[in-house]
Protein backbone atom coordinates (compact mmCIF):
# COMPACT_ATOMS: atom_id res chain seq x y z
CA UNK A 1 0.00 0.00 0.00
CA UNK A 2 1.23 3.50 -0.83
CA UNK A 3 0.07 5.57 2.15
CA UNK A 4 1.55 8.68 0.53
CA UNK A 5 -1.66 8.74 -1.57
CA UNK A 6 -3.17 10.44 1.49
CA UNK A 7 -0.88 13.43 0.83
CA UNK A 8 -3.35 14.34 -1.92
CA UNK A 9 -6.06 15.10 0.66
CA UNK A 10 -6.49 18.83 1.17
CA UNK A 11 -6.17 20.10 4.71
CA UNK A 12 -5.05 23.19 6.51
CA UNK A 13 -2.78 23.85 9.44
CA UNK A 14 -4.25 25.03 12.72
CA UNK A 15 -3.19 25.98 16.19
CA UNK A 16 -5.44 24.34 18.76
CA UNK A 17 -5.13 25.49 22.36
CA UNK A 18 -6.84 25.08 25.70
CA UNK A 19 -6.46 26.18 29.29
CA UNK A 20 -7.47 24.99 32.72
CA UNK A 21 -7.16 27.02 35.91
CA UNK A 22 -3.50 26.01 36.29
CA UNK A 23 -2.29 24.77 32.90
CA UNK A 24 -2.44 25.44 29.18
CA UNK A 25 -1.40 23.73 25.98
CA UNK A 26 -1.16 24.65 22.31
CA UNK A 27 -0.07 22.68 19.28
CA UNK A 28 -0.23 22.58 15.49
CA UNK A 29 -2.65 20.12 13.92
CA UNK A 30 -3.68 19.43 10.34
CA UNK A 31 -7.00 17.82 11.21
CA UNK A 32 -9.57 20.49 11.88
CA UNK A 33 -12.80 20.84 9.96
CA UNK A 34 -16.39 21.99 10.13
CA UNK A 35 -18.80 19.12 10.79
CA UNK A 36 -22.24 20.75 10.92
CA UNK A 37 -23.85 24.15 10.58
CA UNK A 38 -26.78 23.61 12.96
CA UNK A 39 -25.47 23.43 15.57
CA UNK A 40 -22.21 24.92 14.35
CA UNK A 41 -19.61 22.25 15.17
CA UNK A 42 -15.99 21.59 14.30
CA UNK A 43 -13.69 18.68 15.02
CA UNK A 44 -10.02 18.42 15.82
CA UNK A 45 -7.80 15.36 16.19
CA UNK A 46 -4.95 15.67 18.70
CA UNK A 47 -2.26 13.08 19.38
CA UNK A 48 -2.64 11.53 22.83
CA UNK A 49 1.09 12.10 23.46
CA UNK A 50 0.63 15.88 23.10
CA UNK A 51 0.28 17.86 26.32
CA UNK A 52 -2.52 19.85 24.64
CA UNK A 53 -4.70 16.74 24.31
CA UNK A 54 -4.84 16.29 28.07
CA UNK A 55 -5.53 19.98 28.64
CA UNK A 56 -8.46 19.94 26.19
CA UNK A 57 -9.82 16.82 27.90
CA UNK A 58 -9.63 18.47 31.34
CA UNK A 59 -10.84 21.91 30.25
CA UNK A 60 -13.76 20.73 28.12
CA UNK A 61 -13.15 23.50 25.58
CA UNK A 62 -10.57 24.70 23.07
CA UNK A 63 -9.63 27.50 20.69
CA UNK A 64 -8.99 26.76 17.03
CA UNK A 65 -7.09 29.13 14.72
CA UNK A 66 -6.35 28.42 11.05
CA UNK A 67 -2.74 29.43 10.39
CA UNK A 68 -2.21 31.91 7.53
CA UNK A 69 0.48 31.94 4.86
CA UNK A 70 2.06 34.82 6.83
CA UNK A 71 3.45 32.22 9.26
CA UNK A 72 7.08 31.23 8.87
CA UNK A 73 8.88 28.11 10.06
CA UNK A 74 9.78 29.77 13.38
CA UNK A 75 6.06 30.25 14.05
CA UNK A 76 5.28 26.65 13.01
CA UNK A 77 8.16 25.44 15.18
CA UNK A 78 6.96 27.41 18.20
CA UNK A 79 3.57 25.71 18.18
CA UNK A 80 4.34 22.49 16.31
CA UNK A 81 7.75 21.19 17.28
CA UNK A 82 7.94 22.06 20.99
CA UNK A 83 5.90 20.83 23.91
CA UNK A 84 3.79 22.98 26.22
CA UNK A 85 5.13 20.96 29.16
CA UNK A 86 8.43 22.86 29.10
CA UNK A 87 8.03 25.73 26.62
CA UNK A 88 5.79 28.79 27.09
CA UNK A 89 4.44 29.01 23.54
CA UNK A 90 2.78 32.41 23.91
CA UNK A 91 5.75 34.20 25.53
CA UNK A 92 7.01 37.06 23.37
CA UNK A 93 4.00 37.23 21.05
CA UNK A 94 0.56 38.80 21.33
CA UNK A 95 -1.75 36.60 23.39
CA UNK A 96 -5.50 36.90 23.80
CA UNK A 97 -8.16 34.67 25.33
CA UNK A 98 -11.47 33.41 23.95
CA UNK A 99 -14.72 33.84 25.87
CA UNK A 100 -14.09 30.34 27.24
CA UNK A 101 -10.65 31.34 28.57
CA UNK A 102 -8.45 29.58 26.01
CA UNK A 103 -5.29 31.35 24.83
CA UNK A 104 -4.63 32.21 21.19
CA UNK A 105 -2.53 34.61 19.19
CA UNK A 106 -3.93 36.76 16.39
CA UNK A 107 -0.46 36.63 14.80
CA UNK A 108 -0.64 34.56 11.58
CA UNK A 109 -4.20 33.47 12.45
CA UNK A 110 -7.07 33.79 9.96
CA UNK A 111 -9.75 33.58 12.65
CA UNK A 112 -10.41 32.12 16.08
CA UNK A 113 -13.17 29.76 17.13
CA UNK A 114 -14.07 29.26 20.79
CA UNK A 115 -15.42 25.72 21.12
CA UNK A 116 -17.05 23.72 23.90
CA UNK A 117 -16.34 19.98 23.70
CA UNK A 118 -19.59 18.09 23.12
CA UNK A 119 -18.16 14.68 22.10
CA UNK A 120 -14.87 12.83 22.17
CA UNK A 121 -13.77 9.77 20.27
CA UNK A 122 -10.67 7.70 20.93
CA UNK A 123 -9.22 6.73 17.53
CA UNK A 124 -6.05 4.98 18.71
CA UNK A 125 -3.11 7.36 18.60
CA UNK A 126 -5.37 10.43 18.61
CA UNK A 127 -8.42 11.81 20.38
CA UNK A 128 -11.08 13.46 18.26
CA UNK A 129 -12.83 16.34 19.96
CA UNK A 130 -16.09 17.66 18.55
CA UNK A 131 -16.58 21.24 19.60
CA UNK A 132 -19.69 23.37 19.42
CA UNK A 133 -18.65 26.85 18.34
CA UNK A 134 -19.61 29.35 21.04
CA UNK A 135 -17.89 32.36 19.48
CA UNK A 136 -15.98 33.17 16.29
CA UNK A 137 -13.94 36.15 15.14
CA UNK A 138 -12.19 36.92 11.86
CA UNK A 139 -8.62 38.09 12.48
CA UNK A 140 -7.00 38.43 9.05
CA UNK A 141 -7.74 38.46 5.33
CA UNK A 142 -4.51 36.56 4.61
CA UNK A 143 -4.84 33.19 2.89
CA UNK A 144 -5.12 30.19 5.23
CA UNK A 145 -2.12 27.89 4.98
CA UNK A 146 -2.73 24.50 3.41
CA UNK A 147 -0.67 21.45 4.19
CA UNK A 148 0.45 21.49 0.53
CA UNK A 149 1.80 25.06 1.00
CA UNK A 150 3.56 23.99 4.20
CA UNK A 151 5.26 21.09 2.42
CA UNK A 152 5.87 22.71 -0.98
CA UNK A 153 6.67 26.35 -0.19
CA UNK A 154 7.97 26.22 3.39
CA UNK A 155 9.56 22.77 2.86
CA UNK A 156 8.09 21.64 6.19
CA UNK A 157 8.20 18.03 7.34
CA UNK A 158 5.43 15.96 8.92
CA UNK A 159 6.30 15.15 12.54
CA UNK A 160 5.68 11.61 13.87
CA UNK A 161 2.81 12.79 16.13
CA UNK A 162 0.82 14.25 13.20
CA UNK A 163 -2.27 12.34 12.14
CA UNK A 164 -0.96 12.40 8.54
CA UNK A 165 2.51 11.04 9.38
CA UNK A 166 3.72 8.24 7.10
CA UNK A 167 6.99 6.52 8.01
CA UNK A 168 9.63 6.70 5.27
Amino acid sequence: MDATALYKFQSGLYVVSAATADDYGACVINTGLQLTSTPLQVMVAVNKQNHTQGVIEKAGHFALCPITEEADMLYIGRFGFRTSTNFAKFDGIERRETILGDPFTPTASACVLACEVVQTLDVGTHMVFVGEVKDAENLSDAKPMTYAYYHGTLKGKTPPKASSYVAE
